[in-house]
Order: C-alpha cells, then structure tokens, then sequence
C-alpha cells in the first residue's frame, strides 16, 4: 500500500453503525478498510460520470456544429419519434 495519511471523518449514528457491522460480520479487518473500499467505489462512479459527462458534451458540440436540424418544434421531433418507433415495431411484429 502507498504512503498512509491519518485523517478523521465524522459519520451519521447510521452510517457509523453499518460501518462497524461490516467489521464486526468479518467483510473488512477494520473501519479504514471499509471506508477506503467505499472510497475506491466512490472514485469509480465519480470518474464514470466525469466520463459522460465529457462524451456528452463532446455530442452536444457535434451536434451544435453539424448545423441548424429539420425540425422547427419538439412536436415535430416527437411526431418522428413516434413515426420511427411504428416503423420499427411493424418491422419486429
């Protein structure tokens, strides 16, 4: 493991609580192993969404430079949309 740095963290009554019965029930040797694990999940999910987020505004600028749509409305986009899914329905069936 890399260089250790103590810190101290403040938990709600239950979040203490789920902590130490993770311990106690043998899924962690200690709570810093607990929190650590539940900080490497948290790292994921933040490094996922940072992700998406960067690939949807990468398709909001495609979209933005491919130019002015053929739609004047969202009832027009919504009209297509419902057009396209009959379309592939009647396919499927």
């Amino acid at each position: 493991m890399s260089k250790v740095q103590k810190i101290s963290i403040a938990l709600t009554h239950d979040m203490a609580q789920t902590v130490k019965s993770a311990v106690k029930q043998g899924e962690y040797g200690s709570a810093s192993e607990a929190v650590r694990d539940a900080l490497r999940d948290w790292s994921e999910k933040r490094a996922k969404k940072q992700a998406e987020l960067k690939y949807l505004k990468k398709l909001w600028k495609e979209g933005i430079e491919s130019g002015p749509g053929k739609f004047n409305s969202i009832e027009e986009i919504i009209a297509e949309a419902d057009r396209q899914l009959k379309e592939k329905t009647n396919t499927i069936n």
